[in-house]
């Protein structure tokens, strides 16, 4: 069996901090999928498919790594199904911890076969957050050193469809 790991996120958008995160699992999994799920409780700036071909495109040059995405059910279930023995999942602080930490608990009971890795970014990224991003780009913002040059360019295209939206 393959050493093989999920990484969850809404990741709207994906970030070098995410980046750095998957590249850190890499060093410990044969194959990472990112896995981009949909959260109804945040209002995403980009469509899930907008975020597929953006991680896509940054995380394509990785062997091991595939992105697919999860419209609906269960992590663990879906970890379950691929065949994957670990949840990778990125705690920049204390607060991600608690949160992901309860998380880590609840898909162990689901499914016991899966280990939740955390993984901490390195320390430049420790402050980057994608909704951090998203608003500091939507208000023009540069945030070229946070995020890869795709993702630069469909956030100034999406800043220009909303200065659109409001002529």
């Amino acid at each position: 069996m393959k050493n093989k790991a999920i990484y969850p996120g809404t990741f709207d958008p994906f970030t070098n901090g995410h980046l750095d995160v998957l590249e850190r699992a890499l060093n410990i999994f044969e194959e990472v999928i990112v896995v981009i799920a949909e959260n109804s409780q945040k209002h995403a700036l980009f469509s899930i498919d907008e975020r597929h071909v953006m991680t896509t495109e940054v995380t394509g040059v990785y062997p091991g790594v595939s992105v697919e995405v999860l419209h609906k059910g269960l992590l663990a279930d879906y970890a379950r199904q691929v065949g994957a023995r670990a949840i990778v999942r990125g705690v920049r602080q204390v607060k991600d911890f608690e949160y992901e930490f309860q998380m880590s608990l609840l898909n162990r009971q689901l499914y016991p076969d899966v280990t939740t890795v955390f993984l901490m970014p390195n320390v430049k990224y420790t402050y980057v957050a994608s909704s951090i991003i998203r608003e500091v780009a939507m208000l023009g913002g540069d945030v070229s050193k946070f995020v890869h040059p795709c993702v630069l360019d469909m956030m100034h295209q999406k800043r220009e469809e909303q200065n659109q939206q409001k002529l």
